[in-house]
């Protein structure tokens, strides 16, 4: 199982890719897009468009997960947020690639079991995760990482709402080693 993450942005996008094999997750790949320089908004969202969908032909993952816009004190932030966003789904989407959208929160609560987390936080337990050594300038990119296990934890729990198996009988039909009989 491939995972694309990505923390969706106009000025930065970072993307993260992680492999799991036998429920252990393993680092590929990770970086940013770099848009600063490109003043056209529109532009910057064909970009975006190339640039994952380049990176889902590379990879072919088996899932996108995206990092939900979160509301601020300026509403302008959130539109350029959900329109980067869309540009990267829309590239999944067309290649018939299943989304699933997280919120920063949740993300950070899976990765470091804080909500609160800040992204130099979020970028140590990824590392300790996953066994690599990772450059601090690359937030973004670590923030996708943590985008990109917290789906892979979401496939993985056996209980988890809205994974399609989170039920008991589900969970001992699959391990009926757990089942004691007296």
């Amino acid at each position: 199982m491939t995972i694309l993450g990505i923390d969706p942005g106009t000025n930065i996008l970072g993307y993260g890719i992680i492999e799991a094999e036998n429920k252990h997750p393993r680092y590929v790949d990770m970086g940013v897009f770099d848009l600063r320089k490109i003043k056209d908004p529109f532009e910057k969202l064909a970009n975006i468009f190339s640039g994952v969908d380049e990176l889902l032909a590379e990879y072919q993952p088996d899932y996108l997960a995206v990092e939900s816009p979160f509301y601020g004190k300026n509403a302008q932030v959130i539109l350029k947020l959900g329109r980067a966003q869309g540009a990267a789904l829309t590239a999944a989407v067309m290649r018939g690639i299943p989304v699933a959208e997280y919120a920063p929160r949740k993300a950070k609560i899976a990765i470091c079991g804080n909500g609160a987390a800040s992204k130099e936080q979020v970028s140590v337990m990824i590392q300790k995760t996953l066994g690599v050594n990772l450059d601090p300038k690359y937030l973004d990119a670590t923030d996708a990482l943590a985008i990109a296990l917290c789906h892979f934890y979401q496939l993985t729990n056996p209980l988890a709402a809205g994974s399609g198996r989170g039920d008991w009988k589900h969970f001992l039909s699959e391990h009926p080693e757990r089942i004691q009989k007296k």
